[in-house]
């Protein structure tokens, strides 16, 4: 199957926080600007489009981005969409998974290639070790809607080398570049498309003391921590204003970095 046209959905997980670039839009890069990348190379007929937005929940994204995804007539969707609703104090799973389901179905429908993800497996962090059992319930969820549906899935929850923090950005709630490229191999790789890209070089940090770990601990308690629940309480989000990074179709450069 084609594919010239890729537009990707969702919330900060595709719109790619963590995966710093001040050349693009929003100062981000991320694994679907990376993937983009790779399918434009030798395809002069290729064209992105990346409506996600951070802070957006399901209904957000529903609202927001699939008429606006369809009318772009892709060949590709990517749409990740429920985490944000899974933090929150209450979520009604099954009504979320219904929905999703619902969208999922317009998508492949239209004739594109869908592609969903279940979530992480959160059980390595204690900061999110008490939703655990939710995010495995979702990914259950999301392997069955695709099977329903025709949709492919990258299955995040066996990822197991996201347990390693190399792999994420400063705040622990967005992967890094090397989480990225890490991401947009294994979206290559669930497509069938040919690649050359490769796990990025991680650091090597040792052993790390115990006072500098608590030191560390209650630095991104005050700048990361505090402000999410800050906006949780509000009912506020850090997409509040924002636009899509690419809300029509666009030439994105081969990259080689």
């Amino acid at each position: 199957m084609s594919l010239d046209r890729y537009v990707a959905l969702g919330d900060s997980f595709t719109e790619g926080l963590g995966d710093v670039d001040p050349s693009r839009p929003h100062g981000l890069r991320g694994w679907a600007d990376r993937v983009a990348e790779v399918l434009a190379t030798g395809n002069p007929d290729f064209a992105y489009a990346n409506l996600a937005i951070r802070g957006r929940k399901l209904d957000g994204i529903l609202a927001e981005q699939i008429e606006p995804a369809l009318a772009l007539e892709p060949d590709l969707v990517t749409i990740y969409a429920g985490a944000n609703d899974i933090m929150r104090p209450r979520v009604d799973l099954d009504l979320l998974l219904t929905r999703y389901g619902d969208a999922i179905a317009r998508l492949t429908d239209s004739g594109a290639q869908v592609l969903v993800w279940t979530s992480a497996d959160p059980g390595h962090s204690a900061t999110y070790r008490l939703v655990h059992d939710r995010f495995r319930r979702y990914s259950d969820g999301v392997r069955a809607l695709a099977a329903r549906h025709g949709a492919r899935v990258v299955d995040y929850w066996h990822l197991k080398e996201y347990a390693d923090w190399r792999l994420w950005d400063s705040d622990r709630m967005h992967m890094g570049p090397a989480g990225h490229q890490r991401m947009a191999i294994e979206v290559l790789d669930t497509l069938g498309v040919p690649h050359d890209l490769a796990a990025l070089p991680l650091p090597d940090h040792g052993p790390v003391p115990w006072h500098e770990r608590l030191r560390t601990d209650a630095t991104w308690a005050r700048t990361f921590l505090v402000p999410w629940v800050h906006r949780r309480l509000t009912g506020r989000s850090s997409g509040d204003g924002m636009a899509p990074r690419y809300p029509e179709y666009t030439r994105i450069a081969p990259a080689h970095a």
